[in-house]
């Protein structure tokens, strides 16, 4: 039999990920098959199971080692940069029938594609168009001449959502595995990208159901692991689902596999309990549907956190002392940001927090989940690894393996128990995608031993464990890693370069000194010692004093100040006091500070405050005072800025006023009272004032000077106290970071991805005004060319003149005018990726029928807010583009805004809410 590869493609009759599928799958099928007579003694399984096409020896499945553990740490470079390949699910499902790994496959794959069935069909046409194009049963290729039948019939009635690509399958000849070298070409060629279909190495597939064939296929698959975990480098994420759900064979296959196959090939990890069970009524429905259990998590919960955690993975990986980067969400200065807090939970397990949850997210910004604190933490450091019951049933967990699945499982149920109340959580864009997270509160994942005020042994043994357990922080994908500075040396580089090379997380470098008290510079030197070698993102150094006659509790402080000086470049320092008369360092930190709440039943650590009482000794003494914020423009009634700050400020507890300064001249606001305030904190700037803001103005940015216009205005103090008024722009941002969502890592300025692509990708702006010229330079920053089309050609001319590319003196699609679109496309072999419309609404502008009918449709962003839907996006919509609406822009550049003013992440949930109130008409969806 021709070696070939064996795919699901599932078709689901739907356009938004749902609580429940009806899936329709059609096969591509392949490989050799595997015969009982193989089993043999020969360890060398690729004389069996490799099949024609295949190069990869079965023989070294059983390898432990996943990583170079000597990659240097000055070296590493992040594995997942600019990825563009398929994602892997891992695991054993509970039971064929409930089948977990295909079915987060399929929401995962459809996910990928931001929910657009009509890309999805074109990457189905595309598979069958390839190689892969071969792995149609004869049966549907018999006499169709070119026409679809079978599998291919039901594509013509459905819309395709989402893509399961299995590495095994099962025939009437018996069960096969896929060829794995075929999979790389298949990537290679970027047929198989991370948009066209997960893959899935499901070791419980209704193959093994034959006992004869698992030895054999254990091994194939193990060895498909291996080549696309260490080899192809494709991203692996182990779906551990609880084993009490699984038959004993199926539990001693797991925990035969686990520590050899499914932990050393894969980078992440989520687990299951019971949400993937499908009940008698779902099976008899043929429904790949789970039911919505009641407690902490069901089943849209997982798919949630795997959503999350391939989006966190996805990101670029954190620069340290990064400040400013619009196309990072992944930035310490902004998550450890000023007035920022975390909670530092104390129970023993996550669940008793729930009647405490809504009170606590409104006043905090991340979660510290301590596992040193949990019960099961015990049951960790004492589990025995044999697997041996007390009743002396072989083949169940280990005591130790139970407690790891434990501690990844309360995780979870922490973010889940979080999402409704997350409405302080930063954005996190979904990978692959166009959408956004904005319900995931950071995780702060912390093992605290018990020489530095925690309860974790800190012996040998004890200090080994500890590595072994923040590692899992790094697998569960954790937006904060706090790693103690004080101990073994190799360990600790072995953790960090690992974190470097294949990890997003906040590295959270930490000492805490407890019972003495040490010298200014010894506490500086700690803080120094805490970056560890420049591979921390923030450092926390904790202190204890003796005796408080001489404002020892301001040493962690000044000590933080003076260490800030030392080293470059700077990161997030935090600096406390350990016990009561450590209380007022708590309001002294400006950062990331960790806080108890008023509603819990006990604290975490003597001497801390709630953050509504830091808030207010901070206020109180005047280290935040109430600043004034506004926006300058003309005719702005229907701003919805002022809403959308406003309740920013509200929902961070900040005690600042935001509001609208309608002038008709820049003087008029100049010589008022918002701007001559002490208390000014900045302005954002809208028409007409853009430019003639700037003559008022000590700085611009680089941004604000190329585009040549500012709608933000920043207040800072030089070091003398004198006030320096910055001019910025975010309206690039607004425009920028939706569509590299949508556009994900292919078009940005890359000079390798230049060279080997032959076809140019165009921006076509439309407008000359100061919008255009934002549009030009974040198209600039996309890597895309420019063609700018105005009925005054001379503003677009400028704009060519100012930004590079060329004008467009019409849109026609004819080649007969030199300067027309068509003909410009046609000499230079270039395609539109992006329209980006600053046209007023009221110009009703539509794009000519020849640009939506092509192949690959463009993306349209239209600048306009009001109304929701304009002319232009209504026919982008009904032409199947993917579109960007105004209000989009405005929810992400206001953002911006609130981050340069304030320091610290802003509400992105909260703010899009306010601008979609405003912004969608009254019988539309808010849910769009």
């Amino acid at each position: 039999m021709t070696a070939l590869l064996y795919i699901y493609l599932t078709i689901w009759c739907c356009t938004i990920i749902p609580s429940c599928y009806i899936a329709t799958a059609f096969v591509l099928q392949t490989t050799t098959h595997v015969s009982a007579s193989s089993i043999a003694n020969n360890n060398d399984a690729s004389s069996k199971l490799r099949s024609p096409f295949s190069t990869t020896s079965l023989s070294s499945t059983t390898t432990t080692s996943t990583t170079d553990d000597n990659t240097s740490t000055s070296t590493s470079t992040y594995k997942y940069t600019n990825y563009n390949k398929p994602i892997v699910l891992i695991g054993l499902s509970s039971t064929p029938k409930n089948n977990e790994l295909q079915t987060l496959a399929l929401t995962l794959s459809t996910s990928l594609v931001g929910n657009n069935s009509k890309m999805m069909g074109d990457i189905l046409d595309k598979l069958e168009r390839s190689q892969a194009g071969g792995l149609l049963n004869d049966d549907d290729d018999d006499d169709n001449s070119g026409d679809s039948s079978g599998a291919n019939s039901g594509k013509d009635q459905q819309q395709v959502s989402g893509i399961s690509l299995s590495a095994i399958g099962l025939d009437t000849e018996g069960p096969f595995v896929l060829d794995s070298t075929l999979i790389r070409e298949l990537i290679s060629q970027q047929t198989l990208t991370l948009t066209s279909g997960v893959i899935v190495l499901d070791f419980n597939h209704e193959a093994f159901q034959t006992k004869e064939y698992e030895v054999d296929l254990i091994r194939a698959m193990g060895s498909i692991a291996k080549q696309l975990y260490e080899e192809d480098g494709l991203l692996c994420v182990y779906v551990n689902i609880d084993s009490t759900n699984m038959s004993n064979d199926v539990q001693e296959r797991k925990k035969s596999i686990e520590n050899e196959i499914l932990i050393p090939f894969s980078d992440y990890e989520i687990c299951l309990k019971d949400e993937g069970i499908v009940t008698a009524t779902e099976s008899n429905s043929n429904s790949n549907s789970k039911v919505e259990q009641e407690g902490v998590m069901n089943w849209s919960d997982i798919q949630w956190e795997l959503f999350r955690i391939t989006s966190r993975a996805l990101l670029s990986s954190p620069t340290v002392g990064e400040t400013s980067n619009p196309s990072s969400n992944n930035n310490a200065d902004i998550l450890m940001g000023l007035n920022t807090f975390f909670l530092s939970l104390s129970f023993p397990h996550v669940t008793e927090s729930q009647p405490y949850i809504e009170r606590m997210c409104a006043d905090v910004d991340s979660m510290e989940y301590r596992v040193d604190l949990l019960d099961v933490a015990k049951d960790y450091l004492s589990g025995d690894d044999d697997g041996e019951d007390k009743g002396g049933e072989v083949c169940k967990a280990s005591s130790k393996e139970n407690a790891r699945f434990d501690i990844l499982y309360q995780q979870q149920q922490l973010r889940a128990l979080c999402r409704p109340y997350a409405q302080r959580a930063p954005s996190l864009p979904v990978a692959g995608g166009s959408g956004i997270i904005d319900d995931a509160l950071p995780i702060v994942y912390t093992v605290r031993t018990a020489n530095q005020a925690g309860t974790w042994p800190d012996d040998e043994e004890g200090i080994k464990a500890m590595f072994d357990v923040l590692e899992l922080g790094l697998r569960s994908g954790v937006e904060v890693l706090d790693i103690e500075s004080a101990w073994d040396a190799d360990l600790t580089d072995k953790l960090l370069a690992k974190a470097q090379s294949r990890y997003t997380s906040l590295i959270l470098g930490s000492h805490h000194v407890v019972g003495t008290q040490v010298s200014m510079d010894e506490a500086v030197e700690l803080y120094r010692q805490c970056r560890m070698k420049n591979r921390a993102h923030g450092a926390k150094v904790v202190l204890s004093i003796t005796s408080n006659e001489n404002d020892e509790d301001q040493l962690a402080y000044k000590a933080s100040i003076e260490a800030s000086k030392l080293d470059t470049p700077e990161i997030p320092n935090i600096g406390l006091i350990l016990g009561e008369m450590g209380s007022y360092s708590r309001i002294l930190n400006e950062r990331f500070t960790p806080v108890t709440h008023e509603s819990l039943p006990s604290v975490a650590a003597p001497g801390q405050l709630t953050a509504a009482e830091i808030m207010a000794g901070r206020m109180l003494t005047g280290l935040i005072p109430t600043q004034r914020y506004a926006i300058l423009g003309h005719n702005i009634a229907y701003s919805v800025s002022p809403q959308m700050q406003g309740s920013a400020f509200v929902a961070v507890k900040l005690p600042h006023t935001y509001t609208r300064a309608d002038v008709e001249t820049v003087e008029e606001f100049v010589e008022g009272p918002i701007w001559n305030d002490d208390n000014f904190g900045g302005c954002s700037v809208t028409i007409p004032h853009k430019q003639n803001i700037i003559p008022h103005l000590d700085v611009l940015t680089d941004a604000a000077k190329e585009i040549g216009s500012v709608n933000t205005v920043i207040v800072k103090k030089d070091k003398f106290g004198t006030r320096v008024l910055i001019g910025e722009n975010t309206d690039w941002r607004g425009i920028y970071n939706p569509l590299q969502r949508r556009l994900g890592d292919d078009n940005i300025a890359d000079d390798k991805k230049k060279d080997t692509d032959a076809t140019t990708q165009y921006a076509l702006i439309l407008g000359g005004g100061g919008t255009a010229r934002a549009a030009a330079y974040a198209a600039s920053k996309l890597g895309l060319e420019r063609i700018y089309f105005n009925r005054t050609p001379e503003k677009a001319q400028d704009l060519a003149n100012e930004f590079g590319g060329v004008v467009a003196s019409n849109l026609w699609q004819c080649t007969e005018s030199e300067d027309s679109l068509g003909s410009i496309l046609s000499q230079n072999n270039g395609n539109v990726k992006v329209v980006i419309s600053t046209l007023p609404a009221g110009a009703e502008f539509e794009l000519p029928e020849w640009m939506l009918e092509v192949t690959k449709l463009p993306v349209v962003f239209d600048v306009n807010y009001k109304p929701y839907n304009t002319k232009l996006l209504l026919q982008a919509t009904s032409q199947g583009c993917d579109v960007v609406r105004g209000s989009e822009m405005l929810w992400e550049q206001g953002v911006g805004q609130f981050e340069l003013w304030t320091g610290r992440t802003a509400p992105y949930g909260v703010m899009k809410k306010v601008v979609l109130e405003n912004c969608l008409p009254k019988e539309e969806d808010e849910s769009k």
